[in-house]
């Protein structure tokens, strides 16, 4: 598996969250808002190397029209009822429900991680409309570890792309319309990029 460059710098570093008060947020389109929270994890670098060891990261192969491509990156997903492979994803889960209690009224319950090998690994512009996401507004929260790569943003009826770079430990939050109003997307790239791991938290029957 590909460890992240510079990482024995930081070996040493806890792995600890901050408070969550200090987000700030963005609204966009159609009812539809980004929350942004930069350096929410310390020792970003610790966690990646535990998750990109320990997870049980698997490739997929999935129908693109009339063939079968490779999805560009790997991946693990856990259910409500698994357990998460670090003491700290269960801290921000639960650190995030109690956060957006008020207004998401439901717990983030699943979490998908990716892992993004290199710059030729990406995901293409969707929302996460598999379930309940596609008739009602929700809330995806992400978590970033790793290289910093660009997530792209862009409302479905078209106009101006949002960009937004993701650095190690960063959070971003997608909520109200979002998933159906606007599609996101992590671009490939040619420059040479490090590994990153993208830990998404979502509430119940959310894909």
């Amino acid at each position: 598996m590909a460890g992240l460059q510079g990482s024995l710098f930081g070996a040493t570093e806890t792995v600890a969250l901050g408070p969550l008060d200090a987000v700030r947020r963005t609204p966009l389109s159609e009812g539809a808002w980004i929350d942004l929270l930069p350096g929410w994890l310390t020792g970003a670098d610790v966690l990646f190397e535990r998750l990109a060891e320990q997870v049980p990261w698997h490739a997929e192969r999935r129908r693109m029209y009339d063939r079968v491509v490779d999805v560009p990156r790997l991946l693990c997903f856990y259910d409500e009822r698994d357990p998460l492979p670090d003491p700290v994803l269960e801290e921000a889960r639960s650190a995030l429900s109690r956060h957006y209690r008020g207004e998401l009224r439901e717990p983030f319950v699943t979490a998908g991680l990716c892992f993004y090998r290199d710059g030729r690994d990406s995901v293409a512009w969707h929302g996460d409309t598999i379930g309940r996401g596609a008739e009602e507004d929700t809330m995806v929260a992400i978590l970033s570890i790793g290289t910093p790569r660009n997530l792209l943003l862009r409302p479905r009826k078209g106009g101006r792309t949002v960009r937004q770079l993701l650095g190690p430990g960063d959070l971003i939050v997608m909520g109200g319309s979002c998933q159906r109003t606007w599609e996101h997307a992590i671009p490939k790239t040619a420059r040479p990029v490090g590994p990153r791991i993208s830990i998404q938290f979502r509430p119940h029957n959310v894909r």
